[in-house]
């Protein structure tokens, strides 16, 4: 057990500490703000305040832990033996930054709560994050300030014994559209065939036929080889549904057709299945009550797990929405157009509602990168989309992270501008098995 010494025990620097020691590098952690306590301490100690009680580890302490509500940051970039880092200080301590401030000012989203400019999809983009600007958004870099930490640990309590976390690598496929061309109902079917015809696509429209008419599956129905995948290589898959109202930007099947009902109750039974919230969710709880309402009918168990539609995300709202209706886990927490760490870490972590200062229930698990990110934000070829897939999982394996890819069934439909990525996706589970 770790005992830190701190002149004021506040929600924030409990939150940090706890993700930094507790989920991170496996150790449990305890407050005080007694000396006597504190120097009475034989085994694993550190002080967080502006001067340290001994000879213990020691970290000097900024203003951010001990602040409310959302303040103007000055950040400064440095470096810590060739590591970014930010809120340095020259006084003497055990390393030259403030650890703790800045893994909160990262995994709390601060930055999203200042003004920044939106993307079209009223999003925070990449661009507008510290990570981005300063070239770390590839890197997850509060586990590596944490491994890095952990030596100095080791170095200065040699008999300390660590317990060992293990990396994972967990596949979520967002369920945007079930089905290319079966179950659209007639004026979307034929809609689709004047569409083909329009541009004769010929192939398209008897390609169309032969699966409406049920001599050919149809192509983006791919969930038994994607529920196989997870069987045969033994890799957690999530699958994420929409089952919101038909809009210009959610085109998914309706949730009243029994063949797609049949379809969500037939994944749940062998998979995790979570919620995919209609693009207007995201800052509504009506309709976020209602579609979790909806897939809880059609499968017959709590919605735990949700990932928003077009990743839109308003801290604290959309997250804030999530916890009323008692959603346990959020995989939203990315980018569309980069691929990287959008709170800097690949250590799932609870929400922090810094407009109440509290913890909350809701447990986040950040991604790393999507298949549309690659494949059409950033135009990379298939080869070079491979290698940056697996460039990223070794950075989280280096520090024994949770790995999140979001592909989407139609991705292994194999077939037009997807055509080899089922390939791709088989071989990453290929090559990560090997690492897990």
């Amino acid at each position: 057990m770790l005992l830190v010494y701190t002149h004021k025990i506040t929600p924030r620097l409990t939150y940090t500490f706890k993700q930094f020691f507790t989920r991170i590098l496996q150790i449990d952690v305890k407050f005080t703000t007694k000396v006597e306590e504190f120097i009475a301490h034989n085994g694993l100690k550190l002080t967080y305040a502006k001067q340290a009680l001994g000879n213990e580890l020691f970290i000097r302490s900024s203003n951010l832990l001990f602040e409310q509500g959302i303040n103007d940051v000055e950040i400064i970039m440095g470096k810590w033996d060739g590591i970014d880092c930010f809120f340095q200080y020259r006084q003497e301590a055990t390393i030259p930054f403030d650890i703790f401030a800045a893994t909160f000012y990262l995994v709390s989203r601060y930055e999203e709560y200042l003004p920044h400019v939106k993307d079209c999809c009223e999003r925070f983009p990449a661009e507008e994050s510290l990570a981005f600007k300063h070239d770390f958004l590839e890197k997850p870099l509060i586990d590596i300030w944490a491994y890095k930490f952990k030596l100095i640990i080791k170095d200065k309590y040699p008999e300390f014994e660590f317990k060992k976390r293990k990396f994972e690598y967990i596949s979520t496929i967002d369920i945007d559209v079930p089905y290319h061309f079966k179950h659209k109902g007639l004026i979307r079917t034929l809609s689709g065939y004047i569409k083909d015809l329009s541009k004769l696509r010929i192939f398209d429209i008897w390609y169309r036929t032969m699966v409406v008419l049920g001599f050919r599956k149809d192509p983006f129905d791919t969930f038994d080889e994607a529920i196989n995948y997870q069987r045969q290589y033994g890799i957690k898959t999530i699958f994420f549904f929409s089952v919101g109202d038909y809009t210009t930007y959610d085109k998914n099947t309706s949730s009243r057709n029994t063949n797609y009902q049949s379809l969500i109750k037939s994944v749940a039974d062998y998979a995790d299945v979570g919620l995919h919230p209609s693009y207007f969710s995201y800052k509504n709880e009506e309709i976020l009550q209602k579609e979790k309402l909806r897939l809880e009918s059609i499968f017959n168990r709590p919605v735990e797990k949700s990932r928003q539609h077009y990743l839109r995300l308003d801290l604290p709202e959309t997250y804030q929405n999530l916890v009323n209706l008692e959603v346990k886990e959020d995989y939203t927490m990315g980018y569309a157009a980069h691929y990287g760490f959008r709170a800097s870490t690949c250590t799932p972590f609870y929400f922090y509602d810094l407009e109440f200062e509290i913890q909350t229930p809701l447990k986040v698990f950040p991604f790393a990168v999507m298949d549309g990110t690659l494949k059409d934000y950033l135009e990379l070829s298939n080869k070079r989309a491979f290698e940056v897939i697996i460039k990223l999982a070794y950075e989280v394996k280096n520090v024994d992270g949770v790995f999140i890819t979001l592909f989407h069934n139609e991705t292994l439909s194999n077939r037009g501008r997807w055509r080899r990525w089922r390939k791709m996706y088989i071989d990453i589970f290929k090559k990560l098995t090997t690492v897990v």
